[in-house]
């Protein structure tokens, strides 16, 4: 396996869905990448000379943030949010969704599973 920006990337892949496995690169990062690597799109991970993979490790290192860079500058940006208590902040510290969709019903990728709250019961008369 081929090792980029600290990701093991597949062999057996062609080089736009080998690469799509970096954090931070996907469809269409990938093809400017090949592209500027002069790449045929079609090869496999596996058919590239050391050179070539070099080549790539290069453009990815040179013109873009992955991995831990990019994980490191989302969550910093997320925590600013937090720190100035904007509405977007207030809604990640509350682990609800951001961008006003309704939170009555669905909204369950954000907030979990369902935590069942029993009822008060009627107090029967005698």
């Amino acid at each position: 396996m081929a090792r980029i920006s600290g990701v093991d990337v597949p062999d057996n892949k062609r080089l736009p869905y080998a690469l799509r496995y970096i954090y931070g690169i996907g469809a269409t990062r990938a093809d400017e990448i090949i592209h500027k690597a002069q790449l045929d799109p079609q090869r496999r991970m596996r058919e590239l000379t050391d050179g070539e993979l070099s080549l790539l490790r290069e453009i990815i290192d040179r013109d873009y943030s992955v991995e831990g860079d990019l994980r490191r500058s989302v969550r910093q940006h997320v925590q600013r949010l937090i720190d100035i208590n904007c509405y977007r902040g207030q809604r990640h510290r509350r682990n609800l969704p951001m961008h006003g969709q309704r939170t009555r019903t669905n909204a369950r990728t954000r907030r979990g599973s369902k935590k069942t709250v029993a009822g008060r019961r009627r107090a029967v008369k005698r």
